[in-house]
């Protein structure tokens, strides 16, 4: 016969474990997406510099124009 103890024991054991994997899985994804946001802002910083950035503010007019 199994004692209730040990049976909880298991089973926060599993649950510890089952979170350890679930917190593994989201650094991973973290250090992902990181280092995707860094490119993208690396990406953006180069567009300025060329002074093509898109961005029109106020009543300027678009280049085309």
């Amino acid at each position: 016969m199994t004692n209730p103890i040990e049976e909880r024991l298991a089973h926060l054991e599993r649950t510890v474990d089952d979170l350890s994997d679930v917190v593994a899985q989201q650094a991973k994804e973290i250090d992902r997406l990181t280092h995707r946001v860094a490119m993208l802002l690396e990406r953006e910083a180069a567009r300025e510099a060329e002074g093509s950035g898109g961005v029109i503010l106020g009543d300027e007019r678009p280049p085309h124009y």
